[in-house]
């Protein structure tokens, strides 16, 4: 069958405008969900923060003398009684001072000796006028300085074996060693520590508070087993830390009767009494610290804005903040790092 040119050509313009449909426009990007939380004001709210039981005295040990560490006879974490020999030094040289001392002390008396011998004879002899009262002052004056020579060769060797003797570092008081850096071998100066001991008595809690945070007299510490022991404060440190900002205080615990582990981090809580109308508390989530300082976004109008706060304290998933925020205003509570200013947003329904 032939079929005609003209026929041809019209089927041919038939499948090309077919095939020219347009192609669908590309979807315009919507903005991004944020979840958001209503700021609500921190008074009377509870402060949480996290403290270290710590050793009511913390005593640095070292030895009184300085020379060679010969033994060390104990760990860290090991506890310890009262006399207890920790480390021992190469007593050598010690010993050796305690011998010269005492050949010093035997020349002293020996010298003492024949001076009251002299005086002795040169009274006898001035009785019998064979001696000046001049010659008999000199008898009684060489006497005196050979019984200061004396007195003072007793004292060196009192010191001497009073040396020998801290060449044994013994605990002055029952407790655990925290930390051990002296070693066998070592050489080590008079004072330099080689221990830290942590003397068996009451314990405390450390905690350290933002810098304007003026540490409660009062508080509790939830301790492993989940009980709440109440606390006291004991100290607040004269000056603020100037690397972290923070207030050091020391709380005394007032149920002795939990054992509480050195070192153990426990959380505490205070009550937060002394927050005032620019105290907030937010999400962890919701703070942005991307070297500008803390601040979060507050949401007006479907658009973020970046408000400059200051952090309190940080509770578990709370934190605790004072800026120029409203009761009520909505702020992004998770993603905060992931926003700019003036960034449009869809807030996810509540």
């Amino acid at each position: 069958m032939r079929v005609s040119p003209l026929l041809l050509a019209v089927y041919v313009l038939f499948l090309t405008a077919c095939n020219d449909t347009p192609e669908p426009a590309a979807t315009a990007a919507l903005p991004p969900f944020v979840k958001t939380v209503t700021v609500r004001t921190g008074a009377g709210t509870t402060l949480g923060l996290s403290g270290t039981v710590r050793a009511r005295v913390e005593s640095p040990l070292a030895f009184q003398v300085g020379g060679r560490i010969a033994r060390r006879a104990v760990d860290a974490g090991q506890a310890v009684r009262a006399g207890q020999v920790l480390f021992e030094l190469d007593t050598r040289d010690l010993a050796q001072s305690v011998g010269a001392a005492a050949a010093d002390l035997a020349a002293a008396n020996a010298a003492l000796a024949t001076a009251e011998s002299d005086l002795a004879r040169h009274r006898q002899l001035e009785t019998q006028n064979f001696v000046s009262a001049q010659a008999l002052e000199r008898a009684e004056l060489a006497r005196r300085e050979a019984q200061t020579r004396r007195d003072a060769a007793t004292a060196r060797l009192v010191q001497a074996r009073n040396a020998l003797g801290y060449g044994r570092l013994q605990a002055p008081v029952a407790g655990v060693l925290i930390d051990v850096t002296g070693e066998a071998g070592q050489v080590v100066a008079a004072g330099q520590a080689v221990a830290l001991l942590a003397q068996a008595a009451e314990r405390e809690i450390e905690v350290y508070f933002p810098e304007d945070v003026t540490p409660p007299e009062h508080g509790e510490v939830v301790a492993d087993d989940g009980a709440n022991l109440p606390l006291r404060l004991r100290e607040t440190a004269g000056a603020v830390d100037p690397q972290g900002r923070t207030r050091r205080a020391r709380y005394t615990v007032l149920d002795p009767s939990h054992a509480l582990v050195l070192g153990a981090v426990l959380r505490t809580r205070f009550a937060a009494q002394d927050a005032n109308a620019s105290d907030f508390a937010v999400p962890i989530g919701a703070l942005d610290e991307r070297g500008q300082g803390p601040r979060v976004w507050r949401l007006r109008e479907g658009r973020v804005v970046p408000v400059a706060v200051s952090v309190l304290a940080l509770d578990g998933e709370t934190a605790r903040i004072r800026g120029p925020l409203t009761a009520g205003d909505r702020v992004v509570a998770l993603g905060a790092h992931l926003l700019d200013e003036n960034m449009q947003v869809r807030e996810l329904g509540q």
